[in-house]
């Protein structure tokens, strides 16, 4: 059995999920939100001038409360596009699902029975990976 074909065929069935293409769908309409590239852009100067201002040996506390405060406006511009929504969104269910698929495999490789062991929920997650195989450090 050729461990690293079965990976190669599961990376080929995760693109084929409808999580992973609704995904895969959200990151392209980011790449091509203008909106949204300027904004990327905006946030990136300001962090650039918020940084270049607090290497300062003496870094002006006015100019960096400014930097912070039109930060978190573009931010919120940002996170408030309608793409930049939909992306989070299925972001979060692909980033779900490989934590599901990383908590069986943890799960796995601590011995449990591949065909019916089921990771927990990091919900109810205490912190001890060993709970659910992950490494998560939850």
């Amino acid at each position: 059995m050729d461990i690293i074909k079965l990976t190669r065929e599961l990376g080929a069935a995760i693109q084929q999920d409808e999580r992973y293409l609704r995904f895969a769908a959200a990151r392209e309409k980011n790449e091509q939100d203008e909106e949204l590239l300027d904004l990327m852009g905006q946030i990136q100067f300001v962090q650039l001038n918020y940084q270049q201002e607090a290497g300062k040996e003496q870094p002006d506390s006015q100019k960096m409360a400014n930097y912070e405060r039109e930060f978190n406006e573009i931010y919120t511009k940002f996170m408030q596009n309608e793409n930049m929504k939909e992306y989070e969104l299925a972001r979060h269910e692909i980033d779900e699902l490989m934590n599901y698929l990383m908590g069986i495999l943890g799960l796995c490789v601590n011995g449990a029975d591949p065909m019916t062991c089921e990771p927990e929920a990091h919900d109810h997650c205490g912190g001890d990976c060993d709970c659910c195989g992950s490494d998560c450090h939850h």
